[in-house]
């Protein structure tokens, strides 16, 4: 089974203006809600390429009620723990020509003690040796940064592969517990390793580093420069080819659902690599915080060259070892 987990999910309401312009009232062109939270885009796009997912984690109030809903009409299946607290709207800005893009995330529901243990409680129950659990996004408030690293310790004692999509102190400890794999974007990945990643090389660096950790494998998607997975025999760079690009929110979400998915199937690490950017570029093709269909993605999958380069440790990184004993 695969399992996304959505501490923090929300409705994206996405506003297109003719363009942005700051200190002035503008006026909408077209206004949509779509279902959004990390670990949710993760479902719906796992759904589009026709792989099921149960989406979990907190929702409250009528947007949680709205939410639920929605991926119920979706028939995705669900199985959340209901919150005193209301679930969150996030609000994103875009010009007419998607070059710009204003995203304003609200901070999310307070979550008491016993609602974090029921959850807690839930996974644990459900989880099966080889299931793909993705914890995905924000911590919503009272929530500590260290509930990551547990829930994916917990797992990964069961025998599950734990992913890992979050940023900041949660990505940082939860890298700590070795999930089976993690997808940091440039930014996230900084914070995690102290490296700036402003090119392939600096980017390759950083995966080393996580790598170290005992994580299994390194999605750090990279933008329109594409994606670079990284395992501790080989890593790949995969770009995406030239699309008109209409929203790139939740893009990110969608390459870490085409990771998951082919996975799943047992399909090697470049092909992999290569679902991944698909479904992240059929993503950032739509409007809203939407995502690509089957055939879109498969269209671009066609489409995707690779370029693979031997794993090979660079000691002059602080803290990073040889994997090769003779070196």
């Amino acid at each position: 089974m695969i399992y996304t987990v959505t501490l923090n999910p929300v409705l994206d309401r996405t506003i297109s203006v003719p363009e942005i312009i700051l200190n002035q009232v503008l006026r909408a062109t077209s206004v949509r809600l779509d279902l959004g939270g990390k670990g949710l885009n993760v479902s719906r796009a796992l759904n589009a390429l026709g792989a099921t997912s149960v989406a979990m984690g907190f929702i409250g109030g009528a947007t949680g009620v709205y939410l639920e809903q929605g991926l119920g009409e979706l028939s995705i299946p669900t199985d959340f723990v209901h919150i005193q607290g209301d679930t969150r709207t996030n609000t994103v800005i875009i010009d007419k020509d998607a070059e710009r893009h204003i995203k304003v995330n609200e901070p999310g529901p307070t979550i008491r003690p016993v609602e974090q243990a029921a959850l807690i409680d839930k996974i644990y129950n459900k989880t099966q040796p080889d299931d793909y659990w993705a914890f995905c996004g924000s911590l919503p408030p009272s929530v500590e940064s260290d509930y990551y690293a547990r829930l994916i310790t917990m797992v990964q004692s069961k025998g599950a592969r734990a992913i890992l999509d979050a940023s900041g102190e949660a990505l940082r400890i939860g890298c700590k517990a070795a999930p089976y794999l993690v997808k940091p974007n440039a930014i996230e990945a900084e914070e995690a390793t102290g490296i700036s990643v402003r090119g392939e090389g600096e980017a390759y660096r950083a995966t080393l580093v996580l790598l170290v950790q005992g994580i299994k494998l390194v999605a750090l998607s990279m933008g329109s420069e594409g994606l670079l997975l990284a395992a501790q025999e080989c890593a790949m760079h995969v770009k995406p080819p030239r699309v008109p690009v209409k929203n790139t929110v939740g893009a990110g979400d969608a390459t870490l659902a085409g990771l998951i998915w082919s996975l799943s199937q047992g399909l090697s690490l470049e092909t992999t690599a290569c679902w991944g950017v698909a479904a992240g570029t059929a993503a950032a093709m739509q409007d809203g915080v939407c995502v690509g269909t089957r055939s879109e993605v498969e269209t671009l999958f066609k489409q995707i060259s690779t370029g693979s380069f031997p794993y090979l440790i660079d000691s002059s990184i602080d803290g990073v070892e040889s994997s090769d004993p003779n070196r």
